[in-house]
């Protein structure tokens, strides 16, 4: 077991908290589906709703929280919703778009590092352009000074949205360089799980855009860079403890709708 008790037991509290906070403050948008209710019953419709709603937010909710607890047992400096910055430089935003363009048309593979070091050389080049304050999901510092930037999304990300994706993960550089040109750093596209398994992630659909090597980590490739070898395994064990110690209080919210 790569996690020790104490671990096991904040991250198995913080799944099992979350699930009841979300019990408690649940309302459902609607709840007048006569032909639903007739033919499944009006429990589990309701079950239902409940678990299409925390699927919407189960990454801020319990996987961003895990995500801190699990990584703060390795790493010195660990905090979730991160400020990494409020100022690009125009010539930063610029070249993200020379890369993105590049890309795009296929004249060249994604290579995270070299374009790394386009940013870098115009971090703080030409005009100054005030953001909004530009928050990561997840962001960890190494012993060694390292940055790792990771925007945790969910299993299946629509293949339209990539660019987007692959914009923020540059942007997110370019901003930590403004006030930091010199930093070692490092932005990820988080996957917590695989929904292909054992198959292997459908990483071929995201060939063209990310560097499937340095900005890309998917499911126990995640867990176990943030918490150490056999995370990954321990962390589904958390995830089954919780359920079964929340299953009486999850029959008994559901119950009054029979």
């Amino acid at each position: 077991m790569t996690l020790h008790t104490e671990q096991f037991e904040k991250i198995k509290n913080t799944i099992k908290e979350s699930i009841i906070h979300k019990l408690k403050n649940y309302k459902p948008e609607t709840f007048n589906m006569p032909f639903h209710f007739r033919l499944l019953g009006k429990d589990r419709m309701a079950l239902f709703s409940f678990i299409h709603s925390l699927n919407t937010t189960f990454g801020t909710s319990i996987f961003e929280p895990v995500a801190e607890i699990l990584a703060s047992f390795k790493f010195p400096f660990v905090k979730t919703q991160y400020v990494v910055g409020e100022k690009i430089s125009e010539n930063a935003q610029i070249e993200i778009q020379h890369i993105i363009n590049e890309l795009t048309t296929s004249n060249c593979h994604p290579n995270k590092n070299s374009e790394v070091e386009r940013l870098r050389k115009v971090c703080n080049k030409g005009n100054i352009n005030n953001l909004k304050t530009v928050k990561v999901d997840l962001f960890i510092k190494d012993n060694d000074g390292r940055v790792y930037l990771f925007d945790i999304k969910t299993a299946k990300p629509n293949i339209s949205d990539f660019i987007i994706y692959k914009r923020t993960l540059l942007e997110w550089v370019a901003i930590y360089l403004f006030n930091e040109p010199n930093a070692d750093i490092h932005s990820y596209l988080a996957i917590p799980y695989n929904p292909y398994e054992p198959k292997p992630y459908k990483r071929w659909t995201l060939k063209g855009l990310l560097d499937l090597t340095n900005e890309l980590k998917v499911g126990e490739e995640f867990w176990d860079f943030i918490g150490g070898s056999g995370a990954y395994k321990d962390l589904l064990d958390c995830f089954e403890k919780a359920g079964l110690e929340l299953r009486p209080e999850i029959d008994k919210h559901f119950s009054q709708f029979i």
